[in-house]
């Protein structure tokens, strides 16, 4: 039999976005250290509802880490303490015997509360509607190798492209900002030679939005330190390069189209 461990966990309760919300306590006893945290959720879940009451709702789907669903503030760290892993990844192993565990959803202005541990992310679909996509018909999917890619180019834009949207970047920002998110989006298309005709639009139009719904990113720090995919913050200070030139480029192309 695999070790186990007993927690305790404070989680925070809420029925609805307007209903009243506070921490309620449970405990959870003989957990298998092999377990997920989500797993370890599910198990709480099946007692609550032997016992008649409401389960926890939570998101998830894959449980792999790769699809950004999951997310929850543990102990005040964006999907817990072991760095560079998403929520369902987040082994019981990481956790004492006897511990107290808070558990809180995101805590973001942009992110308003659902029920419980669910929060509404859905401003991320809309920066990535502004321009996270390539409409360019190329028709059928074009052999590999007839674009040519220098491997640093494809390597970076690959660690773009490996952000799942989870939404730790934001909640873990003092200033609930998503710029580390929208760095991402438009890093691994910008970089890319398909790319490279909606370049200058694609960054004017997801900074625009971003703008309308987040905080301003002032270099904390704090959303690469969060980040389930350790993306660095080197993308943000790409993206507003990129920002900067749109806007000249954009500019000089609307007097022109005038």
């Amino acid at each position: 039999m695999p070790p186990v461990v007993n927690v305790t966990l404070q989680i925070w309760r809420q029925a609805g976005p307007s209903a009243p919300g506070g921490f309620k306590t449970y405990q959870v006893d003989e957990i298998s250290e092999e377990m997920s945290f989500l797993e370890m959720l599910d198990v709480l879940n099946e007692r609550l509802l032997i016992q008649g009451e409401e389960p926890v709702a939570f998101d998830h789907d894959c449980r792999e880490g790769i699809c950004g669903s999951c997310g929850v503030m543990i102990d005040g760290q964006a999907h817990g303490p072991q760095l560079g892993t998403a929520t369902c990844q987040l082994h019981m192993r990481k956790f004492r015997d006897g511990a107290t565990i808070t558990v809180e959803p995101w805590r973001a202005a942009a992110f308003p509360l659902i029920r419980d541990l669910v929060v509404d992310r859905s401003p991320f679909d809309h920066i990535v509607e502004a321009g996270g996509f390539i409409t360019v018909d190329t028709g059928s999917a074009p052999e590999a190798n007839l674009s040519p890619v220098p491997k640093p180019v494809a390597d970076t834009a690959f660690d773009a492209a490996a952000c799942i949207g989870c939404g730790a970047c934001v909640a873990a920002c003092p200033n609930g900002a998503a710029s580390l998110f929208t760095a991402a989006k438009v890093n691994h298309l910008g970089l890319l030679p398909q790319g490279q005709a909606e370049r200058w639009t694609r960054v004017e139009r997801m900074v625009e939005v971003m703008e309308g719904y987040f905080g301003s990113c002032t270099n904390h720090g704090e959303c690469e330190k969060a980040c389930p995919k350790s993306i660095s913050i080197d993308f943000i200070a790409m993206m507003n390069a990129d920002y900067v030139k749109a806007k000249f480029k954009n500019r000089r192309l609307a007097s022109q189209n005038g």
